[in-house]
């Protein structure tokens, strides 16, 4: 009897019945190719040996879930997804902090529920790995909710945007594209109509943010995985450079291997120097990540780049 496939059906029969499509035996049996005998089996396995809360409604002639908030247990987990669930969990409490705590709690339980079932001892799942994020930015949850909420919706927002650059704050109204988590942040990629272009907004930034009542479609041909990999860090653009930066053979041995770029690419010079290579629009961010690795590191080229850590190394050189 091959386990995997009964699963399968206590999965779809689990899926049907949380969509309120009320399925039975017959359908079960119909969609797997199966007897009704086998179906009907499946069904009372699931009620009776997984304590799924199962009704039969007589009037629909199909079932329904007694309590709602039920999960269907796992009955096994490989390595690999033991391993992805523990990263989960900690992924959820790492970037969950002071906001959406309630909404992730539930789901944070429900994990942890099912490692229980699947380790020998329930402190493995705290000590076994960690996430440790360092100069995030909390976002207060009604902040993050409006916001979460235009994005699944695709209504526009409204908010207050202070401007760390300028130091100034400024009303904006935005399509609001995509939500998403860099190195324990959370930014926002939205249509500015004030700038007539897609920019990036740090959550913990905004204020006052309200939901508008009309409605946006996303620009045909927009990809996220597209915008995301175009350039290196979070600033992107559309006009780009190609960074070559050059390490000292000792540093070559921490860097090689690393992931600046989807697309980048790595060259070993003879004196064991690391030459790595990918695209970038903007330089701030490159900048601290070149100035972090002191003379360990060199800007091959563009040379615009090449000058602007010049400068700064002199004016870092001042201070000391």
């Amino acid at each position: 009897m091959n386990t995997k496939s009964i699963y399968e059906r206590f999965i779809w029969f689990d899926d049907r019945v949380r969509s309120k499509a009320y399925p039975n035996a017959t359908k079960l049996a119909e969609y797997f190719e199966v007897s009704s005998k086998t179906a009907q089996r499946d069904i009372e396995f699931m009620r009776d040996r997984l304590s799924c809360p199962l009704i039969y409604d007589k009037t629909r002639k199909g079932y329904y879930y007694q309590e709602e908030t039920f999960s269907l247990p796992l009955i096994h987990l490989s390595s690999m997804e033991l391993s992805a669930l523990l990263i989960a969990r900690k992924i959820l409490q790492g970037i969950s902090g002071e906001f959406i705590s309630s909404e992730l709690s539930l789901a944070i339980e429900k994990i942890t529920s099912i490692l229980k079932k699947n380790v020998a001892e329930v402190d493995v799942i705290d000590n076994a790995l960690s996430l440790q994020l360092i100069e995030y930015s909390p976002v207060p949850e009604d902040i993050f909710k409006v916001v979460l909420e235009g994005c699944l919706k695709r209504k526009s927002l409204s908010f207050t945007y202070s401007s760390p650059q300028h130091d100034k704050k400024s009303m904006r109204t935005v399509d609001p594209y995509h939500l998403f988590n860099y190195m324990g942040t959370w930014h926002l990629i939205a249509f500015c109509h004030m700038r007539k272009a897609l920019r990036d907004f740090n959550l913990c930034r905004i204020t006052d943010v309200s939901i508008r009542e009309n409605s946006f479609s996303l620009p045909k041909g927009f990809d996220f995985n597209r915008y995301f990999n175009s350039t290196f860090g979070l600033y992107k653009g559309d006009k780009t450079k190609l960074v070559t930066l050059r390490f000292s053979p000792l540093k070559s041995r921490w860097i090689k291997g690393q992931v600046w770029h989807n697309n980048q690419k790595e060259k070993i010079l003879k004196d064991g120097s690391l030459e790595l290579t990918f695209p970038v629009a903007n330089y701030p961010e490159i900048m601290m990540e070149i100035l972090k690795h002191g003379p360990d590191v060199e800007v091959i080229k563009p040379k615009s780049l090449r000058d602007l850590i010049k400068s700064s190394a002199k004016e870092i050189a001042k201070i000391y």
